[in-house]
């Protein structure tokens, strides 16, 4: 294994985080963004009022993309083990 085989595999590793967790990311951003413009218009700054709703938005996000999550997660071992098989 040279440097730029640990360089793919970090590489594709960062990838693969980045596209996994955009579904919970694209959540909690639409739904802050949401709450944020309308704390803005009623002027209600209220710190509970942004939390609860984001961990709402995140943990549905996560239970309808878990498969689709897990198939990024899956495609990278599938891709790391097929290096260590073919002994890099």
């Amino acid at each position: 294994m040279n440097e730029a085989d640990a360089l793919e595999i970090v590489q594709q590793a960062m990838w693969t985080i980045m596209v996994a967790s955009s579904p919970a990311v694209v959540a909690a951003m639409a739904v802050g963004l949401t709450i944020a413009l309308l704390q803005a218009l009623t002027q209600v700054q209220e710190i509970t009022l942004t939390f609860v709703p984001k961990i709402l938005a995140i943990f549905v996000s996560v239970a309808f993309g878990a498969t689709f999550m897990g198939a990024q997660m899956s495609k990278l071992s599938t891709i790391v083990f097929g290096y260590i098989q073919s002994g890099f």
